[in-house]
């Protein structure tokens, strides 16, 4: 036998190398699987011979301060089909359309689905669910599913917001909280083949964990309040929409933030618009989706506007500040004043307000005081006071698309710029960020946090966490504000704020007529805030009228209003009238106690309210009322509205 060739033991030394190294990479490889990589892999070879059927969780309730409900969830059902068990798919395409109520042609088009497991249907009663059972059709599977409900339909929608059908909010608190509300689904295993058929009845379920709950710092009553108020304002004036916001100007907490028109956070998609919805057939999806996200949108965040006189109070409170007045300053109105090369006029032209005081000068709104009062502080220290009191930031609210207000760089106000910002014109803010400003002026001099969220609750409703929310530092003096809520106290008292004046008890507050871009267009934005008592503030409000037409003036047209809503929300904040003897007689004469209706047909309850100077407000169908707002002994005003829910 021939010896190999040192070329051939070469080349068989190779080989045995790369074998070796084969191997050895083999054994590593063998390795890193049953060390590193079995677990997933694992995992990996169980979903590819099992099926998921998701179970939803169940979101969490959206809670008022009290614990009413104002968003929840109750359980459903989803139909789903496993295409490959299918044993007739006509029939059971035929059954599912008449019992589901679907066209036939979109059952079979899901069942023609090369997919595991396709969903019929979502949102299913549980008596439609249980005919599907009760068939037992092979291939069809009944699941848990929720659907997510509000009690009140339009109360508070913008804030509120709604979910999609994958129970995802969309807007409102519903979006901000998501993460919170929304829980883990849970899954259903089933064991299969390779051709995706049962291999054993056996199941493996994994619940989902439900969402936590929501305690907000509304207020049902309040908001309820709130939006009986603006809705019989603006239909009144003939505006195109009204806005409400009642907060805590101490903590930032908001009672109630209504905006109408608004629409049933039920029916979302349904548009509120009666002239939209004769043409909704003939629009494109484009403008279908601009006007729902219209109809959608929080005007009190999310849109600016020139505030006009309740501005004033930021006027008012940087010059008090700085010391270039005090309320007794003298001031004289010739009914105009003149600002470099241009003469503005005061409101009042060609009349004038002659002598005044500085108090006298914000009672009567007189704009040359105020363009004065800004040429003393002089622009760079106005300015700085336009962001210490936030309106170049966002107040940081717990709502998303907040808006950010519209100011004029430093470089660019001169004195005309500077006489119109005194008095609220050439600049935009948001509704909110004035009512921060506001709070601010009144509350001893701190910038507070608007907010909604007040924390989370338990399944009984038990508060188990409570969300801290920034408070800055002082940036008015105590005496400053001090003098701020005397001076306001007087301008509803003797001033244009006069219309909100209630018997017994103390209001401050701040008219504004805001004229709309462009100028001379006839349309304005009347507003009023107001804040009580006016001692030691507790509860704000501010009111916006947008277009109303006839009589504009803040006074006149929102000065009621608040009125009527302050007259409500007070005494139900506990807050006690101190009457004088003629106070007292006018007030009795003037208020009503809300009687029980619970229980009474439709006709019964609305001729009791009215025998008791009441009005009732139902949009619903059915007979008898099962729950009213407000409740049963609440003192309200006459002519007040009762909202009677009926069943």
């Amino acid at each position: 036998m021939e010896k190999p060739t040192i070329q051939e033991k070469k080349r068989l030394l190779i080989f045995l190398f790369c074998a070796t190294l084969g191997f050895f990479c083999l054994l590593c490889r063998l390795v890193f699987i049953g060390a590193v990589r079995a677990e997933p892999w694992q995992e990996l070879a169980y979903e590819q011979q099992t099926r998921d059927r998701l179970i939803t969780p169940k979101r969490g309730s959206i809670l008022d301060r009290n614990g009413v409900g104002i968003a929840q969830t109750q359980t459903v059902t989803a139909v789903s089909v496993i295409p490959a068990q299918l044993a007739d798919k006509e029939k059971t395409g035929l059954f599912l359309s008449e019992v589901l109520e679907m066209p036939y042609e979109d059952v079979q088009k899901k069942m023609e689905q090369k997919v595991a497991l396709v969903r019929i249907k979502t949102k299913v009663d549980m008596e439609t669910a249980q005919k599907v059972r009760q068939a037992d059709l092979p291939g069809v599977k009944v699941d848990e599913d929720v659907q997510r409900i509000y009690p009140y339909a339009d109360m508070a929608a913008q804030v509120i917001g709604f979910v999609g059908k994958d129970n995802q909010g969309i807007i409102g608190l519903e979006a901000k909280y998501e993460e919170m509300l929304k829980g883990v689904q849970g899954k259903i295993l089933t064991l299969t083949d390779s051709r995706g058929r049962e291999v054993e009845s056996k199941q493996e379920r994994i619940p989902p964990v439900d969402g936590k709950n929501l305690v907000t710092t509304l207020d049902v009553v309040i908001q309820q309040y709130a939006e009986q108020t603006i809705a019989k304002a603006v239909e009144a004036k003939g505006a195109k929409r009204g806005i409400v916001i009642v907060l805590n100007p101490q903590n930032g907490e908001i009672y109630a933030m209504a905006n109408y028109p608004s629409f049933d956070l039920n029916e979302p998609f349904v548009i509120n618009d009666p002239e939209l919805q004769m043409q909704w057939d003939t629009m494109s999806e484009k403008e279908k989706n601009d006007a729902l996200n219209t109809m959608w949108r929080n005007d009190a965040i999310n849109d600016t506007y020139e505030p006009g006189s309740t501005f004033k109070v930021v006027t008012s409170a940087a010059g008090l500040e700085e010391g270039v007045i005090t309320p007794e300053s003298p001031f004289f109105c010739n009914g105009f004043h003149i600002a470099g090369d241009r003469r503005i006029k005061c409101w009042r032209y060609p009349r004038t307000h002659g002598a005044q005081t500085f108090t006298q000068g914000v009672q009567n709104s007189c704009n040359p005081v105020f363009m004065e009062v800004a040429e003393r502080l002089g622009p760079e220290k106005f300015m700085e006071y336009m962001e210490k009191f936030g309106f170049k930031e966002k107040t940081g609210i717990d709502l998303a698309g907040e808006a950010v207000g519209i100011m004029h760089k430093l470089e660019n106000v001169g004195p005309v710029e500077l006489a119109t910002m005194s008095f609220g014109q050439s600049f935009q803010i948001t509704p909110l960020q004035l009512l921060r400003a506001a709070s601010a002026a009144v509350n001893g001099g701190y910038l507070i946090t608007p907010h909604i969220g007040k924390g989370v609750a338990d399944e009984n409703g038990t508060m188990t966490e409570e969300f801290s929310y920034e408070k800055r530092e002082k940036i008015i003096s105590d005496k400053t504000s001090s003098q701020m809520r005397t001076i306001l106290e007087s301008v509803v008292a003797e001033g244009t704020g006069h219309k909100a004046y209630i018997p017994g008890y103390h209001l401050g507050g701040k008219t504004a007529t805001s004229e709309k871009l462009p100028r001379r267009s006839g349309k304005y934005i009347a507003s009023f805030m107001t804040f009580a008592p006016a001692e030691n503030p507790q509860v704000m409000a501010l009111i916006l009228i947008d277009e109303p037409q006839g009589v504009y003036y803040g006074g006149t047209v929102a000065g009621p209003v608040m009125q009527e809503l302050m007259a409500n929300v007070m005494p139900y904040l506990g807050m006690k009238p101190e009457y004088t003897p003629d106070e007292a007689k006018e007030a009795t004469e003037e208020k009503a106690t809300v009687p029980d209706v619970e229980g009474m047909s439709v006709s019964e309850a609305k001729h009791t309210l009215e025998q008791a100077g009441i009005q009732a407000d139902c949009d619903e169908e059915g007979e008898i009322v099962h729950r009213q707002m407000p409740p049963a002994g609440e003192i309200v005003n006459k002519g007040a509205k009762v909202r009677i829910f009926l069943q």
